[in-house]
């Protein structure tokens, strides 16, 4: 698997630049994700009716967490050691979030 970053991506998408990741780096991480669950209601008038939010942000942190995993380690094998799962079960989860080869943005 080639190195991945999800900043280079993002950048190359045009969807981030330096002076947005600056900004981003000075927020917590819980404000990010309050942040974006805004930004994702403005549309809606602020109601997310039907979206079971609470239940589902286990599994939106772990998709993020692979990500992650996927993004700063060289290959899969270091990711799953990074993430304490055994090679079974971090195919199992890149297979559950759809992730293979390159993580989609």
């Amino acid at each position: 698997m080639p190195e991945y970053s999800i900043i280079n991506k993002l950048k190359d998408q045009n969807k981030l630049n330096d002076s947005t990741l600056v900004c981003i780096n000075t927020l917590s991480l819980e404000d990010v994700i309050a942040v974006k669950l805004e930004l994702s209601t403005n549309l809606l008038k602020n109601r997310l009716y039907g979206f079971d939010i609470w239940n589902k942000m286990n599994s939106i942190t772990k998709e993020a967490v692979l990500r992650f995993a996927l993004s700063v380690t060289k290959n899969k094998s270091d990711a799953a050691r990074f993430l304490g799962l055994t090679p079974q079960n971090f195919r199992r989860a890149c297979d559950n979030y759809k992730i293979h080869e390159e993580p989609n943005v």
